[in-house]
């Protein structure tokens, strides 16, 4: 094969890639991985995968909880990413409080998203997938998700999306159906 063809197969392939040319941000919300108390286990997994649907990432933001999750998410909006996606505090306790802090910043949500993650789960047996309060939503030109912070809900949640996000993201700057 010649150089010529061989880098109009790697472009090819590249241009194929749902993330190609598109700038995804992970932020985990977990008081306790923001404090050294332990890894972040989530961040990373949701980081690989992006990268390998071809979006351009950097490494999670590992924030706190509450307001310190909710002023991060709203600096990375402001930086117009395609795509942001979260992990920890969707659930019941009294710091889980990702939905809450993601709510204010969303122009509309997408709902069917959202329940399509929780039922995943549940189909594969984990009946507390249905706790999860995960919002899915737009905010300008930028798909908002937020994941549980374990590292199944986050693979099972990437499932879901990944079979919808290129419609998305085509939808997204007003592509057509």
């Amino acid at each position: 094969m010649s150089e010529s063809t061989r880098t109009d197969t790697v472009n090819d392939t590249e241009a194929e890639l749902v993330g190609a040319d598109k700038r995804g941000v992970v932020i985990t919300s977990s008081s306790r991985a923001a404090a050294g108390v332990y890894p972040d286990r989530s961040g990373p997994v949701i980081v690989e995968r992006l990268q390998s649907w071809g979006f351009s990432t950097g490494e999670p933001i590992v924030v706190a909880d509450g307001d310190e999750f909710g002023l991060t998410l709203r600096d990375v909006l402001a930086s117009e990413p395609d795509l942001v996606i979260t992990t920890g505090g969707t659930g019941l306790t009294p710091t889980d409080v990702t939905p809450e802090q993601t709510m204010p910043l969303l122009d509309r949500l997408v709902p069917g998203i959202a329940e399509g993650m929780r039922a995943a789960g549940v189909a594969k047996g984990v009946p507390t997938a249905m706790l999860s309060r995960g919002l899915v939503g737009i905010s300008g030109q930028s798909l908002v998700v937020n994941l549980p912070g374990s590292r199944g809900g986050v693979s099972d949640g990437l499932d879901v999306l990944e079979q919808v996000l290129e419609h998305v993201l085509q939808q997204l700057p007003g592509g057509d159906h």
